[in-house]
């Protein structure tokens, strides 16, 4: 009897663990992400960014993610994803859902808020940093001066070179006032050059060079770029190549009121004595130089070549205060030499030659070979002389043009066709836009490169327009025009 109380007992409290259990409630499971949306932009200004992710579906039990960036060295993110940049560049940014689902998204971020011009490795505001620095660069650095005058005693030679994969760079700083190097404290005499550069594969821009006792500038080295400089008042000429010099380009370089007290010497530019071969004038300008406004005169060298592009010559032979000085006064002189013999092959194309004293274009015993295309030349005292006197090998001359006489087109061997004096064209100066030369003086643009003119530009009636022939420069219409200005 008790055994059968015990039993039933046993299978009471069984029973009602039973419906216990039934009426207990569910364990509810969490909602796990789905899908996620990184959202945020480019960081293009500042240095912080803000990503966010958008989860899907809205009620997912945890939203939280983990983010994680692909290089940190440029650029970090937070737990709550705020992107911290540390330089330009391009990142990964990644969100992992945080719960079980194991969603993961990525998206790719730019950072373009940082400048992109070049850091120098050395800024220099005083001439012993100047002198400091260019004792200690090296290929591939920089120097760049801040503005003001810094007052020269002694002249520069640079002598460390660059290489053509890592020029070496000393140049005006970006937005400041031009830096002018002052020699004036020199006096004239033929070692008192301003800056000698005997190295290679230097890259100079936006500097004033000012009143050096001789050169002020003297290029011995090669592959050197020299832009947006200018060299005035110096004892010899503004810049001369000489001493092998070869493959150098000067570019956007004005050289005026330079004179010298033998009144022979100082020029614009010269390449010239025993320079070497393959250098560029490029949109360069020559004024009121004592002697010329460049000098190709050579002296222990023979045979060499030197392009000339968009070039203006302009009243050399005059002096800074207008008077006429006791210069040869030539815009542009191929050659020369002592014996009469040696050649200097040049080539002009664009280029202009106007108020000179003597001749725009002259050979003088040049005994090379001289093309010029495309021309212009006016009120020169000859506009281009080639004479029969110790000629040149050869002259090549199209496309040119001029007002008034044109002068003397002679060599051994002549190539002249399509000029201004030819084909009988009549030029007037109602052909031309203005002929006030003066324009050809007025300031450069921020870049450098020369001003806007309408000197020499043809009118829309000039017998001159679609007169030339296609000598492989650009030119509007179905011929080239003649002169430096294409309609």
């Amino acid at each position: 009897m008790r055994i059968k109380m015990m039993l039933r007992l046993i299978v009471f409290f069984a029973l009602l663990s039973c419906q216990k259990d039934d009426d207990a409630p569910n364990e509810v499971s969490p909602v796990l992400i789905q899908k996620i949306e990184i959202q945020g932009t480019d960081i293009t200004s500042g240095v912080t960014g803000q990503m966010t992710a958008k989860v899907t579906p809205d009620n997912a039990t945890d939203k939280s993610v983990i983010w994680k960036v692909s290089d940190a060295t440029i650029a970090d993110i937070s737990a709550t994803g705020l992107i911290t940049a540390k330089k330009n560049g391009t990142i990964t940014v990644t969100a992992t859902a945080n719960d079980k689902s194991a969603v993961v998204v990525t998206k790719v971020i730019n950072v373009k808020s940082f400048s992109t011009t070049p850091i120098a490795d050395y800024e220099v505001s005083t001439v012993a940093e100047l002198n400091t620095a260019l004792g200690k660069v090296k290929a591939g650095e920089t120097i760049v001066l801040n503005g003001g005058t810094y007052a020269m005693t002694s002249k520069i030679t640079i002598t460390t070179s660059g290489t053509s994969d890592k020029m070496i760079t000393l140049k005006a700083k970006d937005g400041a006032a031009r830096p002018k190097l002052d020699f004036s404290a020199m006096s004239e005499g033929s070692a008192n050059q301003g800056i000698v550069l005997t190295a290679s594969y230097w890259h100079i821009k936006g500097i004033d060079i000012y009143k050096a006792g001789d050169n002020g500038m003297q290029v011995k080295g090669s592959n050197n770029v020299i832009e947006f400089m200018t060299f005035s008042e110096c004892s010899d000429s503004g810049l001369q190549l000489d001493n092998g010099a070869a493959n150098n380009t000067i570019l956007n370089c004005d050289s005026y009121f330079n004179a010298d007290s033998s009144l022979e010497n100082a020029d614009g530019f010269a390449c010239k004595l025993n320079a070497g071969t393959g250098n560029k004038f490029i949109g360069c300008r020559a004024w009121q130089n004592l002697d010329d406004g460049w000098d190709g005169y050579l002296r222990g060298t023979d045979n060499i070549s030197t392009t000339y592009q968009n070039c203006w010559a302009v009243k050399n032979g005059y002096l800074k205060d207008g008077s006429k000085g006791a210069g040869d006064g030539n815009g542009f002189k191929t050659g020369g030499s002592d014996d009469k013999l040696l050649k200097h092959n040049a080539k002009y194309t664009n280029c202009i030659a106007a108020g000179n004293v003597a001749d725009g274009f002259d050979h003088n015993s040049n005994r090379g070979e001289v093309t010029i295309y495309n021309c212009s030349a006016y009120d020169n005292g000859r506009s281009y002389s080639f004479s029969s006197s110790n000629p040149l090998a050869k002259l090549i001359i199209k496309n040119s043009n001029v007002l008034g006489a044109y002068g003397t087109t002679l060599a051994d061997v002549v190539d002249s066709s399509n000029n201004s004096w030819q084909n009988g064209i009549t030029v007037t100066a109602d052909d031309f836009t203005s002929i006030d030369y003066t324009q050809l003086l007025g300031a450069r643009k921020a870049d450098g490169s020369l001003p806007d003119v309408t000197f020499f530009h043809l009118k829309s009636d000039s017998d001159m327009i679609n007169k030339g022939v296609d000598v492989g420069l650009p030119f509007n219409g179905t011929l080239p025009d003649l002169g430096a200005f294409e309609f």
